[in-house]
């Protein structure tokens, strides 16, 4: 039991791992941080967009939002290169509703970056300032005085 026990221990803690900057929510569109029920009954750290949660009060309650900077080590206690392959969840591609040359398309995106390619991963939220959070999500964004 306790060679068991300490196997799991050891699986949890050999990932690599991210430490995520997140700026408070002012009510930017995106996703933010939640804490995920895993298949195996566990919980875990993960970014999620918007589209993914179904109940969208849990996104208008969310306290903080994406991460602005991520910082990731992804070797291990040895120094070897870690299979990134193996720390992904290739089940959370998004279903994406948006416009191109004037007609709306369907379509399906792979795992982002920061949820599905990286749902494996220890990781750690931390807060940072909002002047470090300069967003271009529309061309008005543009217009903000940080961008001038």
């Amino acid at each position: 039991m306790a060679i068991q026990m300490r196997n799991s221990i050891g699986d949890k803690l050999d990932r690599p791992i991210r430490v995520c900057g997140m700026v408070k929510n002012e009510g930017e569109p995106g996703g933010g941080p939640f804490v995920c029920k895993e298949k195996d009954g566990s919980t875990s750290l993960q970014i999620l967009e918007s589209v993914q949660i179904e109940d969208k009060s849990l996104m208008a309650n969310s306290t903080h939002f994406n991460p602005v900077d991520i910082v990731c080590c992804i070797k291990d206690k040895n120094g070897n290169k870690f299979d990134l392959k193996q720390f992904t969840d290739p089940t959370t591609g998004l279903s994406v509703e948006k416009t191109f040359a004037g007609r709306k398309a369907k379509y399906t995106e792979l795992p982002g970056l920061w949820n599905g390619s990286m749902s494996r991963w220890n990781t750690v939220f931390v807060e940072v300032p909002i002047s470090t959070f300069n967003p271009v999500k529309t061309v008005s964004d543009l217009l903000r005085p940080v961008h001038q």
